[in-house]
């Protein structure tokens, strides 16, 4: 489950700080789409969109981690099997 939590985290980030830039810049009630004005509503083009970019950027994570060293990786295994949560360090039981 931790592989996958890896290679979705850093792509929902990006693929949510690539969505605001395109949108910040580009109105959707001016792309087109094989010549043709797309006339959908604009939180339907804000949600596609978001999912385009989620999938390019899951497809940059994953290349990223089948590309990574067999050692990085059992690196990172070893890692995540110490914590439960990366993100706090382990507490220490006070003894009784």
């Amino acid at each position: 489950m931790r592989h996958i939590i890896w290679i979705f985290w850093p792509a929902f980030i990006a693929a949510g700080i690539a969505e605001t830039i395109f949108f910040t810049m580009i109105d959707p009630h001016q792309l087109y789409l094989f010549g043709k004005v797309i006339e959908w509503p604009p939180v339907a083009t804000y949600s596609t969109g978001f999912l385009l970019f989620w999938l390019v950027c899951t497809g940059s994570s994953l290349l990223t981690y089948f590309m990574l060293p067999a050692g990085i990786k059992d690196v990172l295994i070893a890692a995540a099997g110490a914590r439960e949560d990366l993100s706090r360090p382990l507490r220490q039981r006070k003894p009784s």
